[in-house]
């Protein structure tokens, strides 16, 4: 099968080494997006909300660039350094996707790069 490799600089370019986002058949599976500014590279003040806001205009860019749009999302997953700002990225999650929610899973985790607040990684369908 074959996978193609998603790049954009509407996103921030990976810390690591991994890709931004793969596609494979009908699918696409964007990296965990922590709220670094594409064009600074640094993460944004304000805590996970601000973080949130970042991480799902990232997540817009890299679905963009492969040519779909939130509204193709299935399936996200939610890293949290606190659980205390489930409320807060909830808010701000919840304000991007219209009519159905994708499933979602929620995790807290001890730690993440760059010192965020917030990851969220997304599967969405071509």
């Amino acid at each position: 099968m074959l996978v193609d490799t998603i790049e954009t600089t509407h996103a921030p370019r990976p810390i690591g080494p991994y890709s931004q986002a793969v596609r494979v058949g009908d699918l696409l599976f964007c990296s965990g997006q922590v709220g670094l500014d594409p064009s600074t590279g640094k993460l944004v003040s304000g805590g996970a909300k601000a973080e949130t806001e970042r991480i799902m205009e990232n997540v817009r860019g890299l679905l963009s660039a492969a040519g779909v749009d939130l509204g193709h999302v299935v399936k996200t997953t939610i890293f949290l350094a606190n659980m205390a700002d489930y409320a807060d990225v909830n808010a701000i999650y919840g304000g991007y996707f219209l009519g159905s929610y994708p499933a979602r899973t929620t995790v807290a985790v001890a730690a993440l790069p760059a010192g965020a607040s917030v990851e969220i990684d997304v599967i969405a369908r071509m």
